[in-house]
């Protein structure tokens, strides 16, 4: 029978083994890497997957997988805040201090950036026109929040008919709960939950 300490050391694969049962990886010259709302704002859900973000991106890199930035903000929370402004004490303004990436992730020029103002990548922004141009069909998912952003988006991505591979150590929200049961229920029903050394391993070809 496992304890609870060894649960707590199992990988988050392990964890949600029970749902994540379907196999997959993605094909590199078909694959965008979406790195979600790695901002200022964000700074202490950020710092602890910042190396496995990192990671992802310079694997990418190597390999020419196409890498997308999306940054969350508002300009005036009354008029383009929708539900968000109901919901939360305060929106990330943009433009602001608060929105800007974070600065390890240094954005090229070849890179997309995308600015939004709703849980989803691709709600009011091209995101999908992009990536349908670009040849894309499999999407990585890291960044933050798990549950919010990372998750709506990937259900949305599942919804436009693209494979999802939602990387479980690079991605983070409030809590283990939420992160866990977003894992669950992304692997039951939308996505491939995958960690980063296996995603880089595999996207390299070592």
């Amino acid at each position: 029978m496992r304890t609870r300490q060894d649960f707590e050391t199992m990988s988050y694969r392990d964890k949600v083994r029970r749902y994540n049962i379907r196999e997959g990886l993605p094909i590199a010259e078909k694959t965008a890497l979406l790195v979600i709302d790695m901002q200022h704002y964000f700074q202490g859900l950020v710092s602890p997957i910042l190396d496995n973000v990192l990671t992802l991106i310079d694997a990418c890199r190597t390999t020419r997988v196409k890498i997308v930035f999306t940054r969350h903000g508002v300009h005036d929370p009354q008029n383009d805040g929708g539900m968000l402004t109901n919901w939360w004490d305060d929106l990330i303004l943009h433009g602001s201090e608060a929105w800007e990436l974070d600065r390890k992730l240094k954005p090229r020029s070849s890179d997309l950036i995308i600015d939004k103002n709703r849980y989803s990548a691709f709600q009011g922004t091209g995101l999908d026109d992009w990536l349908r141009k670009n040849g894309v069909a499999d999407l990585i998912v890291g960044g933050v929040m798990t549950n919010l952003c990372c998750e709506t988006t990937a259900r949305d991505a599942f919804g436009h008919d693209y494979r999802v591979f939602f990387v479980a150590d690079a991605t983070a929200t409030i809590n283990e709960e939420l992160h866990l049961a977003t894992l669950m229920n992304l692997a039951y029903g939308f996505s491939y939950i995958v960690e980063t050394k296996g995603l880089c391993s595999h996207i390299l070809g070592t």
